[in-house]
């Protein structure tokens, strides 16, 4: 049997700059930062105080879904999001059953660093010593059962599956920055090889918390500019410094495309083609020559049968760090040869932050909402030309121009790099 084509019939994000894609889209073209200084606990004393966050409390989007007080921001996102998407393609009742698929991007949540600090304090010996047994037995105390299970990653997975009863497959990716690119890549291909007919590609990350801050601080990785947030976030401006941190929820529904034909929906983009690579280099660094980056792109660009001449856009992983962004310089124009100075490339990441786990899906959706509208958003804060970062990076304000195909890059800790590749039904 040949390879099944398969397309995106429905899509929805939670973000920082907007709750959903009328919002978000008309945000991300107008260049508005979601970035502000941290406010929801007090972040005296770390050397980076700002974040990307969703501004409106939790409640106002937990009571309408008929969710409870305690669950966790990222499953409440996840699940607006989730149920969005797939009234865009037709109802939950598509995923149902068998032959449909979850794959989540995410890394949990955390249990907060001074709830931690409190059950170590409760667990000393008269020696200021803490014993383990002892911290074993105030943690469970402070715990219930089920309360620890949702800080786990695949915890978001069950919520999805439960909620739109999904029984087919699910499957949950921690591959760091990569997670919801390779998500969308392995649902992909299993609706592809036609091991299912159907799945929803989720990312979610809800980590602008005291211990992924003191955490993404300590690795030294995160802007400091403190005094002006909306201007932190600056992708392959020679004044980077770092990036910001942000979270954020994506969620794409994936079919084969004859089957979404045959329902009459209304197919957004097709996934033409996912490549993936590992450095086999360094836990916090990508390889200084790119080969990494260009080799998942290349990759991309033969599952599709595309050349590089064929490709438009390049939707950036560009973080705002000064190597990665230079190093994503040097392996698009590896890859793309003379015509990357045709390329419109743009980083979402000026806008809206690093939101780590969730940023494939949230940008393989800016992807398709670029293909879809003919224009490209921009990378805002560029105003400073940084000599070895030379491409179209779409300075400050979004164009209007022709798009055939585009792809959106994903680069992560560890080494992973993912690129999938979207075209124009």
């Amino acid at each position: 049997m040949g390879k099944r084509r398969v397309v995106i019939t429905g899509m929805d994000l939670v973000t920082p700059i907007g709750v959903g894609l009328d919002a978000y889209w008309k945000a991300a073209l107008a260049g508005v930062s979601g970035v502000r200084r941290i406010s929801h606990f007090d972040p005296t004393g770390l050397p980076s105080q700002i974040g990307s966050f969703v501004p409106e409390p939790l409640d106002a989007f937990r009571e309408p879904l008929g969710l409870g007080p305690d669950e966790l921001r990222s499953v409440v996102f996840a699940l607006l999001a989730s149920r969005r998407a797939l009234d865009q393609a037709g109802g939950s009742g598509f995923l149902r059953g068998a032959r449909a698929g979850v794959y989540v991007g995410t890394s949990g949540e955390r249990i907060d660093l001074r709830r931690l600090g409190a059950i170590g304090y409760a667990a000393r010996e008269p020696g200021a010593r803490i014993l383990p047994d002892r911290f074993m037995r105030e943690y469970a105390s402070a715990f219930a059962a089920d309360r620890l299970y949702r800080t786990l990653p695949q915890y978001v997975t069950a919520r999805i599956a439960e909620d739109l009863g999904i029984t087919g497959r699910g499957a949950t990716i921690q591959t760091a920055c990569t997670s919801s690119a390779q998500a969308v890549g392995e649902a992909f291909r299993a609706v592809r090889r036609g091991e299912l007919d159907a799945a929803l590609a989720v990312g979610a990350e809800c980590i602008v918390a005291p211990i992924e801050m003191q955490l993404f601080c300590l690795l030294g990785v995160l802007s400091k500019k403190n005094d002006a947030p909306e201007k932190a976030s600056r992708p392959f401006d020679a004044l980077r410094d770092g990036f910001v941190l942000g979270e954020g929820v994506g969620a794409l529904a994936l079919e084969e495309l004859e089957r979404a034909e045959r329902r009459g929906a209304t197919v957004l983009a097709e996934v033409a083609g996912y490549g993936t690579s590992c450095d086999a280099y360094r836990i916090t660094a990508e390889t200084p020559d790119g080969r990494g980056a260009a080799l998942a792109m290349r990759r991309a660009l033969a599952d599709a049968g595309l050349a590089p001449t064929d490709v438009d856009y390049v939707n950036a992983h560009g973080t705002s760090t000064p190597m990665n962004d230079r190093v994503e310089t040097m392996a698009i124009k590896a890859v793309f040869g003379p015509h990357a100075r045709a390329l419109k490339v743009s980083s979402t990441k000026s806008m809206i932050g690093h939101t780590i786990s969730a940023a494939g899906a949230i940008e393989l959706i800016t992807t398709v909402l670029a293909l879809r509208d003919q224009a490209v958003p921009p990378t805002i804060n560029y105003e400073v030309p940084d000599p070895e970062c030379d491409l179209d990076y779409v300075p400050n304000r979004a164009q209007s121009v022709p798009l055939r195909a585009a792809i959106s890059n994903s680069f992560g800790f560890g080494g992973h790099n993912d690129c999938l590749l979207v075209r124009r039904p």
